[in-house]
């Protein structure tokens, strides 16, 4: 890691509380070869762009060898590349070109489960029931008179069962799709395979790990069955709520924490950020306790809608639970895996994680999404932690909704036969200039997923230093950001700047004030020092769905 990434270590002032880390999702950021797949050649040729952006990390989904059944996510080698993404020594350019950039690198590792073609896996088959080989996954014995019955009722998160049957009679669990079989991290060999695999790229100079499925991985003692019962947390699928689920936050993921947190404390100023889908901001906060995770998730915040008394409920929620064990809330509006806010935020009944938007759903009004995606933007990156961007939210890019079923590719799209369009729509190559071949992904036109010709409006190019725009805004609401240190500053509700529909924080001296319906309402004087509200003056009113940032 270069020295010059090494500078807040001191305890209490670690990179990683107050960092805005930028989500890249590889196959749709940028093709450097022209192929229609995103790549590593085309993340370190953009680079550049993100150094103007101003972010502090690039957390990378995925990009390890794999047989891309589930778009990375099904690892068969988690430790080199993927020929779609590049080589390892295509990794070092990258990684060496961020770091000369003061931008740190986050890997996405995926613990959970790894590749029906992972040597792993084809190993275990091979050896047969009983075996050492078999031990590093979820093998289990059927139900039924003749085993033909899977072990439990457990169903997949991408629909239909969470069991498949083998040749000689045995099943194996995978709680996503059947290419995806879950390891046995009761075995004290899969633990250290993973810690083997953290070393790698911690040697190669990583700065952390996102872990993917954090929640996952322990079991239930015995695998029994499914019980239902209803969480707290709303816009959630039902596979994701933990309540009596015997294969979601389990006390002994606890433990799996801890050793991996043990190798990252072996090197200087490293952290990792758990995926933890759970029910409550309590139980998420149980995985940031001293000795785990840095940071994980905050997707209370994630799912909660544009409403001042609820925002300002998992604000304070966050804040208490979170620091309440040393940790640092994190903030994030989108990712992979959810329909993009700027869509999401259209809609008053928020669809399902997971569920995504398809042509025969009805369409969203896009300058709404816009209005509240640039509000719920601006109120985030005021708050005092870490925040998390994903590619292409910085354009205002919407959801493509209109995606044709011959396209997608998606797992849940198929194990449902349709009936939940998936996640396609947020994962489509974002545009960089809006009459380039493939707006900018790459110069042949070429691309794994098709645009849609409405993001020709979003295209970087189009709105780089364009007054009023979404990437402007974005860039000035993080150099605003570091420059009044307001990651790592704290939150006063200040009541006396609000009217009744709004809310007001101040954070390091920057009044945050967010109006949420009706009536406009007058600034305090101030220094204006960042607006979603295009033209806005310091004398003038702020109207509904807009955010000031002043300097009391």
């Amino acid at each position: 890691m270069s020295e010059n990434l090494l500078l807040d270590s001191e305890i209490g002032r670690e990179w990683w509380r107050s960092a805005v880390i930028y989500q890249i999702y590889p196959r749709s950021f940028a093709d450097g070869d022209g192929d229609g797949m995103g790549d590593l050649k085309g993340i370190t040729q953009r680079m550049g762009e993100l150094q103007e952006l101003g972010i502090d990390a690039i957390w990378f989904s995925p990009f390890f060898k794999s047989p891309q059944k589930d778009a990375g996510y099904d690892v068969s080698d988690y430790k080199d590349i993927d020929p779609l993404f590049g080589t390892l020594a295509d990794f070092d350019v990258m990684l060496a070109k961020a770091t000369s950039m003061g931008i740190r690198v986050i890997v996405d590792l995926v613990p959970n489960h790894s590749s029906d073609q992972h040597p792993l896996f084809q190993a275990a088959l091979a050896a047969g029931k009983g075996s050492e080989e078999r031990e590093m996954y979820m093998f289990r014995e059927g139900t039924g008179i003749k085993g033909e019955l899977p072990p439990n009722n457990w169903e997949s998160v991408f629909g239909g069962p969470a069991w498949t049957q083998i040749e000689d009679g045995q099943w194996y669990l995978h709680i996503f799709d059947s290419s995806q079989p879950d390891f046995n991290w009761d075995n004290p060999k899969v633990i250290e395979e993973f810690e083997s695999v953290l070393r790698f790229w911690l040697d190669r100079g990583v700065a952390g790990f996102r872990i993917d499925v954090a929640h996952g991985m322990a079991k239930e003692a015995g695998l029994p069955d499914v019980v239902e019962n209803n969480s707290t947390m709303t816009g959630v699928s039902e596979e994701l709520k933990d309540y009596q689920h015997p294969f979601w936050g389990q006390p002994g993921v606890h433990e799996i924490n801890r050793r991996f947190r043990k190798v990252l404390d072996e090197y200087q100023d490293r952290a990792m950020c758990g995926e933890a889908w759970l029910s409550t901001i309590p139980k998420m906060a149980q995985w940031v306790r001293p000795g785990e995770y840095h940071q994980t998730f905050n997707f209370g915040y994630l799912a909660c809608p544009w409403d001042k008394a609820e925002l300002r409920k998992v604000v304070d929620e966050s804040i208490k639970e979170f620091g309440g064990v040393g940790a640092p809330s994190t903030w994030v509006l989108s990712n992979h895996d959810t329909i993009r806010h700027a869509t999401r935020m259209a809609y008053d009944e928020i669809p399902k994680q997971g569920d995504g938007i398809g042509p025969d759903y009805p369409q969203p009004d896009e300058a709404l999404g816009q209005r509240l995606a640039r509000a719920a933007s601006a109120f985030m990156l005021g708050l005092p932690g870490g925040a998390y961007i994903y590619q292409g939210e910085e354009l205002g890019l919407p959801e493509h909704t209109t995606l044709e079923g011959k396209y997608r590719q998606d797992p849940t799209y198929f194990r449902t036969k349709g009936e939940r369009v998936g996640r396609d729509g947020c994962r489509v190559p974002i545009p960089w200039e809006a009459d380039a071949p493939a707006m900018g992904f790459n110069t042949t036109g070429e691309a794994w997923l098709p645009q849609p010709n409405s993001y020709k409006i979003y295209a970087r190019a189009s709105q780089r230093g364009v007054a009023g725009s979404t990437l402007e805004l974005y860039k000035r609401l993080i150099k605003v950001r570091k420059d009044h240190q307001m990651g790592h500053g704290s939150l006063e509700w200040a009541d006396e700047y609000a009217g009744k529909n709004s809310l007001a924080y101040i954070n390091n001296g920057v009044l945050v004030l967010a109006n949420f319906t009706g009536s406009a309402i007058s600034l305090p004087k101030g220094e204006l020092l960042a607006t979603t509200q295009h033209d806005l003056t310091i004398e003038e009113v702020l109207e509904h769905d807009q955010v000031a940032w002043i300097k009391l």
